[in-house]
């Protein structure tokens, strides 16, 4: 019996990182919700979210803080708890800065 393929590991280091986010695009209920990042990296986040996500939704992510933004696609929804989802986000272009001041991953 064939074995199912080990996923392959994050190629770039995860930065352990809370940043407050505006996050929009849900096909369900149309407006923007806060949400915190766990961890980021310079492709992408783990987001934590009021609702659950569907892989390769997209989604505008926008910093409270700073001037990041940038489109985003949904690689994962992971239940939390019963009002809360991780998701994890791919960025697709993303510019500006994670914080004011500080050095960011966008471009």
């Amino acid at each position: 019996m064939p074995r199912d393929p080990v996923p392959a590991p994050q190629r770039e280091p995860r930065i352990p990182l809370a940043v407050a986010l505006r996050i929009s695009g849900y096909p369900q209920v149309p407006g923007f919700e806060t949400a915190f990042t766990e961890n980021v990296s310079p492709r992408g986040a783990r987001v934590v979210s009021e609702r659950r996500w569907e892989p390769n939704d997209r989604l505008a992510v926008a910093s409270l803080s700073g001037d990041f933004r940038t489109m985003a696609r949904v690689v994962y929804c992971q239940s939390l708890q019963p009002q809360s989802f991780a998701i994890g986000v791919e960025f697709l272009e993303p510019v500006g800065t994670w914080v004011t001041g500080a050095a960011g991953f966008g471009k």
